[in-house]
């Protein structure tokens, strides 16, 4: 019996880690960022977070990415040209109580014949942001409300963001 337990609890805790915000960290196929080249000097961003990871740090990590790609570019600012950050929404359903019919079957011993059922459903949202961005030389603009220097965001942002665990 208290295998069962040192079971059950070893098996929460490993879901327990895996519930953290989308780390700083390449999508390939899952959660994170990438990016394409559209033309020279233009890029289309993406980061995309799991269901643990605020709207605003979706929103910071495309910022994060567009700015190391400005750099990598040799660019000191950039120019946001278009950028949209969508929710998805999925429900999770709970039930508890017991019932002979329907979603869930319990053992029914004395023939009573169905019971209570109650659901609940929870929602779960996922972000992901969006930016075409135009990489450019100099000094940012005063005038661009767009435009960010790249610098000043690295250093603002990148500490918020935890890189994954090395395998």
């Amino acid at each position: 019996m208290w295998m069962r337990g040192v079971c059950l609890v070893a098996g929460m805790l490993a879901l327990a880690a895996c519930a953290q915000p989308t780390p700083y960290q390449p999508a390939n196929g899952g959660d994170g960022y990438s990016e394409q080249e559209l033309e020279p000097g233009r890029y289309r961003v993406t980061f995309t977070g799991n269901a643990m990871t605020p709207r605003e740090r979706v929103a910071n990590g495309l910022l994060l990415r567009a700015a190391e790609i400005t750099k990598r570019a040799g660019g000191e600012h950039f120019i946001v040209v278009n950028r949209d950050v969508e929710r998805a929404t999925t429900y999770r359903s709970s039930f508890s109580g017991f019932t002979r019919t329907g979603f869930h079957r319990f053992h029914d011993p004395y023939g009573f014949g169905g019971g209570i059922t109650t659901s609940t459903a929870r929602p779960i949202d996922r972000y992901a942001a969006y930016a075409n961005i135009v990489v450019r030389d100099g000094p940012k603009p005063a005038d661009q409300p767009n435009a960010y220097a790249a610098d000043a965001l690295i250093e603002r942002l990148k500490p918020s963001f935890t890189e994954p665990d090395a395998d």
